[in-house]
């Protein structure tokens, strides 16, 4: 059972699919199809969020597709996080992800931290860190690549294994570490990944 605090949250997010642009909705569908497609050929959709440094977006968007597939009850997905490079799972990342109902803390505190990452009650915690794309424990063919910054759309024209590769950028948070805006502006990066990565899950059924 997703924690309450996050299930309010999923229920106020599900009604804010109709403030997706008509052209980004048609590309989300994209992705949708591709995992639809996976259940029909009964294969596991497997799903990597790529993002130049594996340390906001990336991680936002992995989670959000993991909730979303239990909050439709889809089985099977396995998803993912990676990077062109390896730095550390951003705390303002986190901190968003635990403000609006993620249960996260540190396993491992070093300069690339490991985190145990829940959303569910009764569910093994997944560990988080950060990783380049090709790095365990991600995996090596027939997945999704979802690149969501364009420097990593540009920076990595190539990634092996993959039978399907979608952009999906959103702008990076980052701008306003420091800021008094940083916490509103992650809070709104996060809403919105996790309202996008809900609207794809929306058009995918296991009939």
């Amino acid at each position: 059972m997703i924690f309450q605090e996050l299930q309010q949250n999923i229920e106020k997010l599900v009604q804010k699919f109709d403030t997706i642009s008509s052209d980004r909705k048609q590309h989300l569908e994209k992705l949708s199809a591709y995992i639809q497609q996976k259940y029909s050929d009964q294969k596991i959709p497997k799903l990597i969020v790529i993002c130049t440094h594996n340390s906001r977006r990336s991680h936002l968007g992995q989670f959000w597709l993991a909730l979303a597939a239990d909050y439709y009850n889809l089985p099977n997905i396995e998803t993912f996080s990676g990077g062109t490079e390896a730095t550390a799972f951003n705390p303002n990342a986190v901190a968003a992800l635990q403000r609006i109902g993620f249960e996260i803390f540190a396993l491992i505190e070093r300069e690339n931290s490991v985190y145990s990452v829940r959303w569910a009650e009764n569910q093994h915690s997944y560990h988080a860190f950060s990783k380049r794309f090709e790095d365990s424990p991600n995996p090596t063919q027939e997945f999704a690549a979802i690149m969501v910054c364009t420097e990593a759309d540009e920076g990595c024209p190539f990634v092996p294994g993959t039978d399907f590769r979608i952009a999906l950028p959103f702008e990076d948070p980052k701008a306003f570490d420091g800021t008094p805006q940083e916490a509103a502006k992650y809070d709104e990066r996060c809403q919105q990944i996790g309202t996008e990565m809900l609207y794809v899950m929306s058009k995918v059924s296991v009939n």
